[in-house]
C-alpha cells in the first residue's frame, strides 16, 4: 500500500472479472481503473500540494462509484493474509466498513494523534418540541441539566429538522444530505394509502442506503470508539447500526418505538443487567451509555444517546408522574380552549382561522378523530404529566452524562450535543383516519403544546420543524451564547468534523454547512434550507408538501392544489398571516428556488390517482 514513486497505487480484487466496467475511470485526484483480470486499481498522485481533504472527499466518491457499479457482495480482499492485515472480514458491509480507513492508512490520512481528539457525545431525544424544555420557555416542565448545558454552550434558537418524523431527520444527521436527496422521506415503515387522499406517496428507501458513509463511519474511520444507544429507525438487518459504523449497538433493537414500551419487561434484546433488577427503560439505557463512556480507555469515543424517549407510548417514570401531578394540581384555570382546529390548508377553499373557531363550537366537530372538513386538534397547553414525566427523565440522563464526564476528567475533552428529531406531538396521531380518542385517553395522544408556534409534528409549520438545539464545544465554543441563524440537521456532519479536528468531506455531506463559526462567535451565514414531504401525515390531513426558509421568510408548497403560505418569522413566528398575496414577487423567487432545488436533488413527488375525476 503506497509507494515512493510518484503515486500510490491501491488494489483490489473482484471474484468475477469486471472487464465489462472499464469505462470506471476518472477524479480529479486520481484514476480508477478495473482490468479483464479482475483488478481494481486505484491511482493517486503523490503531490505535496494536493489537499488531504481533497483525496478523501475523491476515495469517497470512488467507493460510491464502484458500489453503483457492482454489488458490494462481490468483493473480495488480494488474499487472505492481506484481508487480515487490511482489516477485511468476509461479510459484505466490512468492505464499506474499512474502505475509507484502509485507504486513509495508505495515504497518510489518519492521524497518529487520534487519541487526542475529543470525544462527541450526541444526545438525540424523540419528538421533543421546540418548547418541552426549560430554557426554551416551557412553563410546566423541569430540564434543570438541560438548562445548564444551555448556559456552557450555544443555544440555537432557531435550529431545524430536516423532516417533522423521525426517520428522515435521522438520516440526515448519518449522511449530511437532505431526505429528498437520499430517497428516504417518511418515518419507516411509512405510512399507507388511505382513499381521500387525492394523490400516491411518492417512492421512498426503507432503509439508510449501505454506500453512504456515515457519521459514525467517519469518525470510526479515524480512532473513534462508536456505540448507539436507543433508537437506529434507518433500517433492520443489514441495514441496522452495526453495519452503519457503530460498534456497539443497545438495545438490538431497529424499531420506531420501544417494543415493550418504558416500563419492564423491555421485550427487546440486550437490555439484562446481571444482578440488576429491571426499571425505567430511559433509565436503563442511561447507565449501559455510561458503561461505554467508562470503556472507552485511550481512544476517543462517539456517543450517539439517541432515546426513545419522549416518543408515545406516553409512559412515565412513576416518582415523577406524581410530582406532575402534583404541579399541575396549581396550575391556574386556561384561559383558552383546551385545543384548537386546524385543517388542510390546500383545500380549494381553505378555512380561515375565524372559521375554525366557529367550528370548534359545533358539535359536528366535538371529540377526537378525524372531523369534517378534513380538520383535527391541536392541544394548547402543556399539562401532560405523563409527558412531563418523560421530559424529565430525559433531563436526568443528560445530568448524568455530563456529571460521569466530570468524573473521568473528560468534560473539558467532549463536544456534547443536544437535539431533537422533530417537533412536538401536539397533534393526535390518526395514521387510521378511523381512529377515535376517548376524553379518558387523551393524554396518551397529545404529548404536548407547541406554543407560540403553529402546528405539530407531521406538519412543515414551525411546531413541526423547529427543535431545541444546544452545543458545547469546550475550550473553543462560547457559553452562554444564543445563536439566532437558522441551522438544520444536515449541518451537525460538517460541523462535527470540523469540531474534532478532521477535513470536511464535501461529497458526502453535500447538503450541510458546518456552525462551528457560530459556536466560535463568527460570522455566520446559513443560506436557504428546505423540506420535502411528499406524503399524508399521520397527524393530520394536510396534503404532502414542501418548504423553504430564506432568511426570515418561509414559504411552504402543498402538492394536492398546489396552495403557497409565504410567512415572515421574524414578524409572525405563529405563521398566521399569509402574505403570497401581498407579495407576489418574493412569494415567485422562492417558490422558483424551491422547485430549483427539488430538481437538482431530484426530490420524488407524489403521483395522482389515476380513478380521480
Amino acid at each position: 500500500m503506497g509507494s515512493d514513486g510518484e503515486s500510490y497505487d491501491v488494489k483490489l480484487k473482484l471474484k468475477d472479472s469486471l472487464a465489462e466496467a472499464n469505462d470506471l475511470s476518472a477524479g480529479q485526484a486520481g484514476t480508477i481503473s478495473i482490468g479483464p483480470s479482475g483488478w481494481v486499481e486505484l491511482k493517486f498522485p503523490k503531490h505535496k500540494s494536493l489537499p488531504k481533504a481533497v483525496l478523501k472527499c475523491w476515495i469517497e466518491e470512488s467507493f460510491r462509484l464502484l458500489i453503483r457499479k457492482k454489488s458490494v457482495h462481490n468483493w473480495t480482499a488480494i488474499e487472505p493474509s492481506v484481508a487480515t492485515w487490511l482489516g477485511f472480514g468476509q461479510t459484505p458491509f466490512s468492505l464499506k466498513r474499512h474502505f475509507l480507513m484502509v485507504l486513509c492508512c495508505a495515504l497518510g490520512l489518519l492521524s497518529a494523534n487520534a487519541a487526542k481528539r475529543p470525544n462527541v457525545v450526541f444526545f438525540l431525544v424523540d419528538d421533543m418540541g421546540w418548547r418541552d424544555v426549560g430554557c426554551f420557555g416551557s412553563p410546566f416542565y423541569d430540564t434543570p441539566n438541560i438548562d445548564r448545558l444551555a448556559k456552557q454552550g450555544v443555544k440555537f434558537t432557531s435550529a431545524y429538522a430536516t423532516c417533522h418524523v423521525c426517520s428522515p431527520t435521522r438520516a440526515s444527521i448519518m449522511t449530511g444530505k437532505y431526505p429528498g436527496r437520499l430517497g428516504l422521506t417518511d418515518w419507516l415503515s411509512g405510512r399507507r394509502d388511505f382513499d381521500f387522499q387525492s394523490q400516491l406517496s411518492a417512492e421512498k428507501l426503507q432503509a439508510l442506503p449501505m454506500e453512504e458513509v456515515t457519521l459514525a463511519e467517519a469518525l470510526k474511520a479515524n480512532g473513534y470508539r462508536t456505540g448507539i444507544f436507543g433508537k437506529w429507525h434507518l433500517g433492520n438487518d443489514q441495514a441496522g447500526p452495526l453495519n452503519q459504523g457503530f460498534d456497539v449497538q443497545v438495545p438490538k433493537w431497529n424499531g420506531c418505538c420501544p417494543r415493550g414500551g418504558y416500563h419492564p419487561p423491555y421485550k427487546m434484546e440486550g437490555l439484562k443487567i446481571e444482578g440488576k433488577e429491571d426499571e425505567y427503560l430511559t433509565d436503563r439505557l442511561n447507565f449501559m451509555a455510561l458503561d461505554f463512556i467508562e470503556q472507552a480507555g485511550e481512544k476517543p469515543f462517539f456517543l450517539y444517546l439517541s432515546h426513545f424517549s419522549v416518543h408515545d407510548p406516553i409512559q412515565g417514570r412513576k416518582d415523577l408522574v406524581e410530582k406532575y401531578r402534583a404541579k399541575r394540581a396549581k396550575l391556574p384555570p386556561i384561559e383558552r380552549p383546551e385545543f384548537i382546529l386546524e385543517g388542510n390548508p390546500d383545500d380549494k377553499n381553505p378555512l380561515s382561522r375565524k372559521q375554525l373557531t366557529e367550528l370548534l363550537g359545533k358539535p359536528s366537530h366535538q371529540g377526537h378523530k378525524v372531523l369534517p372538513q378534513r380538520t383535527i386538534k391541536i392541544k394548547q397547553r402543556q399539562d401532560n404529566i405523563e409527558f412531563a414525566a418523560m421530559v424529565e427523565s430525559v433531563d436526568q440522563s443528560l445530568g448524568r452524562v455530563m456529571k460521569k464526564l466530570e468524573e473521568l476528567g473528560q468534560a473539558d475533552n467532549t463536544i456534547v450535543i443536544f437535539a431533537s428529531d422533530n417537533g412536538g406531538m401536539s397533534a393526535g396521531n390518526f395514521g387510521n383516519p378511523k381512529r377515535v380518542v376517548r376524553d379518558n385517553q387523551l393524554d396518551w395522544a397529545y404529548a404536548t403544546s407547541n406554543l407560540p408556534l403553529r402546528g405539530a409534528k407531521g406538519w412543515l409549520y414551525e411546531g413541526g420543524v423547529r427543535v431545541p438545539t444546544i452545543v458545547k464545544w469546550p475550550g473553543k465554543g462560547r457559553a452562554g451564547a444564543v445563536c439566532d441563524e437558522p441551522v438544520i440537521s444536515t449541518d451537525f456532519y460538517p460541523s462535527i468534523l470540523e469540531m474534532v479536528g478532521l477535513p470536511s468531506t464535501p461529497a458526502q455531506h453535500r447538503d450541510g454547512k458546518s456552525f462551528a463559526p457560530a459556536l466560535r462567535g463568527e460570522s455566520f451565514d446559513r443560506g436557504a434550507i428546505y423540506w420535502h414531504f411528499p406524503h399524508y401525515s399521520n397527524h393530520g390531513m394536510q396534503s404532502p408538501a414542501g418548504a423553504i426558509r430564506d432568511g426570515d421568510y418561509k414559504l411552504l408548497e402543498y402538492f394536492e392544489n398546489g396552495t403557497v403560505q409565504l410567512f415572515n418569522l421574524k414578524d409572525d413566528l405563529g405563521e398566521q398571516k399569509n402574505l403570497a398575496a401581498d407579495e407576489p414577487e418574493h412569494t415567485a423567487k422562492l417558490l422558483a428556488k424551491l422547485r430549483a432545488w427539488r430538481k437538482e436533488v431530484d426530490a420524488k413527488m407524489p403521483k395522482p390517482k389515476k380513478d380521480q375525476p
